[in-house]
Formats: structure tokens, C-alpha cells, sequence
């Protein structure tokens, strides 16, 4: 396996990936939809590139399986700005979000691999612990990642008003899950 820094030419397929794993539908949903109660896109070429603009830290890493493969997978990691200095709960935290492998590779255990990935590179830059944020209602998931040495902290933020990440067909929120490194 192949992980690397997304280039800029990239993006487009990033974008691609990123909307099919969250938002497909029907035979071309993976497990980790969120179609049932988010409409729209999760991320267009636009907001991905704003997004890096506004968090000059953050890195997008993907997962081939070979070089010149086609994109498999991408995570996004960066400082967590609430608590990247450190605090009582052990040092800096770095962010994890839009882990994604694509839908029909799903069983390739390749989610388990970049999340490893990405939690080594976080390392690799500081952070002694990972946060990440999950929508409340993924209960599958949310056990995923406990199995994973996750646990739920007890935080939750909202969700976006709005259709920055889609548009939530009902109230949501999300929770937020840790791990130490």
C-alpha cells in the first residue's frame, strides 16, 4: 500500500471518493453512507480547497495500491485547535476526519490500514492523542472505531446548519471519540 500527500491534481478525485463513500446510494453505497438522513454532497472541489487553505497544517493523505494505482482512500489530519497545545488529558491532539475508502473496497479491511496510517503520521508531528468526530447516529461505525481504541468522551458539537456537509434530513449532532497514541 501506497500512502502520500494529496497532490492538487488529485482533488477532483478526492471529491469524487469522498461523496460516493458518504452519500451513495443503492448498489454503489459502501457501509458508511449517510445517505438515509444527510441530502447532497459532503464536500465539493471548492470547500476541499478552501478547507486546506484555512488549515495550513492540515494534511490530506491517500492510500493506493501502487504508485500510479488509482485512489483508494483519504484521510484528513490535523492539529486540533482546542487542544493542540496540550492539556490535562495528556498532550497535543491531533484531528482525524473524512476517513474514506471507496465503496466497493470496503471489505479489503484497507479503512483499518489508513486509519493506522494516519494515526502514525499524526504521531510522527506530535500528537499523543487523536480526536475525531462522528455523526451521533452511526452507531456501526462509532463501535468501529471503539474496537479500534477509541472511546467516546462524553463531548458532542453540532451539526452545520446549513448545506456545507449536506443538508441533515432531521436533527443531528456529533460525537466525539479519542484516542491515545
Amino acid at each position: 500500500m501506497i500512502f502520500a500527500p494529496a497532490l492538487d491534481s488529485e482533488f477532483p478525485a478526492i471529491v469524487a471518493l469522498v461523496n460516493s463513500a458518504y452519500r451513495g446510494q443503492g448498489a454503489q453505497a459502501g457501509w458508511t453512507t449517510e445517505a438515509g438522513y444527510i441530502d447532497g454532497q459532503r464536500i465539493d472541489l471548492e470547500s476541499l480547497k478552501q478547507d486546506l487553505a484555512d488549515a495550513p497544517d492540515a494534511v490530506l493523505l491517500t492510500l493506493r495500491d501502487e504508485a500510479d494505482g488509482p485512489l483508494l482512500g483519504c484521510v484528513w489530519i490535523e492539529p486540533d485547535g482546542d487542544v493542540a497545545e496540550g492539556d490535562a488529558q495528556g498532550g497535543p491532539a491531533w484531528y482525524l476526519g473524512m476517513l474514506t475508502i471507496r465503496p466497493d473496497l470496503q471489505d479489503r479491511q484497507l479503512g483499518r490500514a489508513l486509519l493506522a496510517h494516519g494515526e502514525t503520521y499524526a504521531a510522527g508531528l506530535g500528537a499523543k492523542r487523536v480526536r475525531m468526530t462522528v455523526v451521533h447516529l452511526r452507531d456501526t461505525l462509532i463501535a468501529w472505531y471503539q474496537r479500534r481504541g477509541y472511546a467516546l468522551t462524553g463531548e458532542t458539537k453540532p451539526f452545520p446548519v446549513g448545506e456545507r456537509f449536506g443538508k441533515p434530513q432531521r436533527e443531528l449532532s456529533f460525537v466525539v471519540l479519542e484516542k491515545t497514541l
